[in-house]
C-alpha cells in the first residue's frame, strides 16, 4: 500500500497493466507526465519492486518491468472490504442530503404552488 501511495508509482503501475514495458519507455512517459528524471523514475520501479509490486527482467541491455498481480489481488480485497463498511453508510448520507435538497424546494415554493400530497391535500 506504502508503494502505491505515490502518484508517480501508481501511473507507472498503470503504465504496466497494459503489459511490460521497458524502463526507458517508462522513464519517457512519466517523465513527460510528472516532469522528473530518468534516475527518478528508476527510484520510483525500485520501491515498486522491492515491495513485489512489479517485477524485472533483463534483456540485454534493457530492463523490462511488468506488473505482479498477486499484490494488486490483495489491494482489491482490501479495498473490498472497506467498501463494504462505507457503502451503506454513504448511500444513507445519499438519502438524507436528498431529503434536506427536497425539503429546501419545498421551502423555496409558495404554499398555494406546492403540489398535493398522496391524499389529495395540499402540504
Amino acid at each position: 500500500m506504502d508503494a502505491l501511495g505515490d502518484p508517480v508509482r501508481r501511473r507507472l503501475v498503470e503504465l504496466l497493466a497494459g503489459g511490460g514495458r521497458s524502463a526507458g519507455d517508462l522513464a519517457d512517459a512519466v517523465g513527460a507526465e510528472f516532469g522528473i528524471s530518468q534516475p527518478a523514475t528508476s527510484r520510483h520501479l525500485r520501491v515498486l519492486r522491492e515491495a513485489g509490486v512489479v517485477e524485472s527482467r533483463a534483456l540485454g541491455t534493457v530492463r523490462l518491468y511488468s506488473v505482479r498481480p498477486e499484490p494488486l489481488a490483495d489491494v482489491e480485497r482490501w479495498a473490498r472490504d472497506v467498501r463494504r463498511f462505507w457503502e451503506p453508510r454513504l448511500d444513507a448520507l445519499t438519502t438524507e442530503v436528498a431529503r434536506g435538497t427536497r425539503a429546501r424546494r419545498l421551502a423555496s415554493v409558495r404554499p398555494a404552488d406546492r403540489p398535493d400530497d398522496e391524499q389529495g391535500r395540499k402540504p
